[in-house]
């Protein structure tokens, strides 16, 4: 008889679930989620006119989990809901993550769950929920502040603070700026089009406001540096605002945005030293370029049938076919220009074995990996934090046993 009733209560509790849909058009939704540890997928068939599982329609494009403690305890389950843009679904087993992206589904990210609704546009807009780019933007920094420190002592602490913080806003600033112009051009391409700005959740208008923000606050920190530095870092800028408009007219728009993102190899020596060392800085500078080609044609291929339809240009669709054999050239003079500012700053045997080790992982990427699949080249291009903390190490200690 118990078990009788709890089966009858569990059926009332799923009926009412079932009912419950989302009114409003935004991509986010006040209302309260029920949530789930494990993901799960769709289909569009359903034998039982009742479905299992909650059902869900409109402009809802964030994919939420976690567990419903309530639900959990009365019914031994967790529950998972799934927000498709524009359809409804039954929600069942687990999702490939490259028929997620392409159906415009997202994964909740922390700022989805712990930001107020209304700064989560401007989160996301600023990529805070994606870090790999911050990471990128400041593992050249810290390579050239821990090159110019002196033999035999570590990098200095304020100058990577100070850098950190850099690289945070200025990877804002360009994601900001990449949104605004790119706006028509990201609403037609799956990846791209639950983009703050492409979706509508934020205006035009509320992005330049945001964007006079993340530059007046990276003024705050230019102005910290010596004069040198600040004219150097300044003149970033025209790179900084001109790099989104590369793949309107060239096929090389991945080396732009190494010729951007690299900046901070230059920079972090003046900030150190009050000067520039040739030999030392433009090898470190080059070498971030061609890092750059390497990981951001890697992420090009996810964007590839889009980018012919919608008619930008990459890398990815230069090399085509011959994607690989280019990646390991741009690999092999990365890390040979890495080995001629090692010896251009008379760096110790440590970061000469980093630099084999770092070469095992460009490798692994290039060799490994699948072009054809988003999910692949995605994990591909996060990969290399690892590569820049390899290189970052060998410096340091290679500077430090000196």
């Amino acid at each position: 008889m118990a078990l009788f009733r709890l089966s009858r209560v569990s059926r009332r509790l799923l009926k009412s679930s079932v009912s419950a849909t989302p009114s409003s058009n935004s991509v986010f939704t006040s209302q309260p989620h029920t949530y789930l540890s494990k993901p799960v997928t769709t289909t569009r068939h359903c034998i039982n006119p009742l479905p299992k599982y909650p059902l869900w329609s409109h402009n809802y494009d964030v994919w939420s989990k976690g567990t419903d403690f309530h639900h959990e305890k009365l019914l031994g389950v967790g529950w998972n809901y799934k927000l498709v843009a524009g359809m409804s679904s039954v929600v069942e087993a687990n999702p490939k993550k490259d028929d997620k992206e392409k159906s415009g589904v997202k994964e909740a990210s922390w700022v989805d769950l712990y930001l107020p609704q209304g700064a989560r546009g401007y989160a996301k807009l600023a990529r805070l929920d994606k870090p790999i780019g911050t990471w990128l933007l400041a593992w050249p920094c810290m390579w050239s502040i821990a090159l110019a420190a002196d033999p035999g002592s570590l990098p200095s602490f304020k100058m990577m603070g100070l850098f950190g913080c850099g690289a945070l806003l200025l990877r804002g600033a360009g994601c900001t700026i990449n949104d605004l112009l790119d706006r028509d051009i990201d609403t037609k391409v799956d990846r791209t089009r639950l983009r703050p700005i492409a979706s509508g959740l934020l205006t035009p208008f509320q992005g330049l406001q945001f964007l006079g923000l993340q530059l007046l606050l990276g003024l705050g920190i230019l102005l910290q540096l010596n004069n040198y530095s600040r004219v150097l870092g300044a003149s970033s800028l025209l790179l900084v605002f001109s790099y989104p408009l590369m793949k309107r007219f060239t096929f090389w728009p991945q080396a732009f945005l190494g010729l951007t993102i690299n900046w901070g190899a230059l920079l972090g020596w003046t900030a150190v030293k009050g000067s520039l060392e040739p030999t030392v800085v433009l090898p470190l500078y080059l070498s971030g370029v061609c890092w750059t080609l390497v990981y951001d044609t890697i992420y090009a291929h996810q964007d590839k049938e889009d980018d012919v339809k919608v008619g930008v240009k990459s890398t990815a669709l230069r090399f085509g076919d011959n994607t690989k054999l280019w990646l390991t050239g741009f690999g092999t003079a990365s890390i040979g220009l890495l080995a001629l500012s090692g010896l251009s700053a008379d760096l110790g045997w440590q970061y000469y074995a980093s630099l084999v080790a770092a070469s095992g992982q460009l490798g692994w990427q290039i060799g490994t990996a699948d072009l054809s699949s988003r999910t692949d080249c995605s994990k591909k291009f996060v990969s290399n934090k690892w590569f820049g903390a390899i290189i970052f190490s060998g410096v340091v200690l290679g500077r430090s046993f000196q």
